[in-house]
């Protein structure tokens, strides 16, 4: 079940926890996608607050938000590049998208599948699918204070699994969100100390958000095809002999 946009907007626009989780998973996102020059990025879900470093230098910057959830005009005092469209039914042309990132989209659907197959239609070749979910281990995703608390979450073999039943091929993984989902001062003065050490303590305390890149797998063709009908293709340049008595 998707969360109402308002209540997105509000988490990581106007609260200081949101925006901690905007600093922590948006850094995350640049040492996957360092740069997306001339490229067509696409968000869905609200992947809005990750969205923005690409904004200069990218061709195309798109942002889809499914019905249920709702639209917000984004960004501000810029022209409006956020789109309200049916949640697997996207109005982008088949093999455009150079880079996919899904937010609080996939943990919400309650078609998963069909929405996996329309980012397997959009994504180009050559693309990169970032799905960023709530991690069934995190103490994020055991919290109603935050979005991560909503929608089903996911291990890291469970996403994995479900995205190479839809002809995704996992590239890597990262998890963070180490700092607890907590508002009190304590844990927001040492929240960076708990990222930095959040990979070391990662068997211990599992971080809130997992998130998979992924690229576009395409079946080889399957069958004689070509190889049957055209055996040697480049014998037409061969010279053959003619019959006696013909030109």
């Amino acid at each position: 079940m998707h969360l109402d946009v308002q209540e997105l907007r509000n988490f990581y626009y106007r609260s200081t926890l949101g925006r901690a989780v905007q600093t922590t998973v948006r850094a995350e996102i640049a040492e996957v996608w360092p740069e997306a020059k001339g490229q067509t990025v696409l968000g869905f879900g609200f992947a809005v607050p990750f969205l923005r470093p690409y904004l200069a230098d990218a061709r195309r910057v798109i942002a889809l938000m499914p019905g249920p959830q709702g639209v917000i005009a984004w960004p501000q005092k810029m022209p409006n590049i956020s789109v309200l469209c049916e949640e697997t039914l996207w109005p982008i042309e088949t093999g455009h998208v150079d880079k996919l990132l899904v937010m609080h989209g996939l943990e919400a659907s309650e078609r998963p599948a069909d929405l996996l197959d329309e980012c397997w239609r959009v994504l180009g070749p050559g693309g990169s699918a970032l799905f960023v979910v709530p991690n069934r281990a995190g103490l994020w995703s055991r919290s109603d204070r935050t979005p991560f608390g909503s929608g089903r979450p996911y291990s890291q073999t469970q996403l994995e699994t479900l995205l190479k039943s839809h002809s995704f091929l996992p590239e890597r993984h990262l998890t963070t969100l180490y700092q607890p989902p907590s508002t009190r001062r304590f844990w927001r003065k040492t929240a960076g100390m708990w990222e930095r050490l959040g990979g070391k303590l990662s068997v211990i305390a599992a971080g809130g958000v997992l998130m998979v890149e992924a690229t576009k797998r395409v079946q080889a063709p399957r069958g004689p095809g070509l190889r049957a009908t055209v055996r040697k293709p480049l014998s037409v340049l061969s010279p053959k002999p003619k019959p006696v008595g013909q030109i």
